[in-house]
């Protein structure tokens, strides 16, 4: 059974822009891979007294039949992304990618069935 998508916020305030764009991408996963059972966002500003102005990361978790994806928008070393909208569209290219691995591991699952042998008349 589907459930609907649902988004988090931590750390900021929720932002109808965000989850508008959230929204519209998600919708886009849909129609790209159509078995998705749930999809669940968190968009977060991580609390980081280092460095000046803000990191926004974002994760990704989805319910396919048999397992669950989780991706995150994190840059290598851990940072986040400059732009609220970056994040956003790099989690989703990424989720992207992480359901085309698992569909085209699924296809070579798919076991052929070997023909009977044609009996033999004797």
């Amino acid at each position: 059974m589907r459930q609907p998508l649902q988004i988090a916020f931590r750390n900021i305030d929720p932002s109808p822009a965000l989850e508008h764009l959230i929204r519209e991408h998600a919708e886009k996963l849909d129609r790209f891979f159509g078995h998705i059972l749930a999809k669940r966002v968190v968009f977060e500003v991580p609390h980081r007294h280092q460095h000046q102005g803000k990191q926004f990361t974002v994760q990704i978790a989805l319910t396919v039949p048999g397992e669950e994806l989780v991706v995150h928008s994190d840059k290598s070393g851990g940072h986040g992304h400059e732009t609220a909208d970056a994040a956003i569209r790099d989690a989703f290219d990424a989720a992207r990618r992480v359901l085309e691995r698992f569909a085209e591991r699924h296809r070579h699952e798919v076991k052929s069935h070997t023909p009977a042998p044609d009996a033999a008349l004797s």
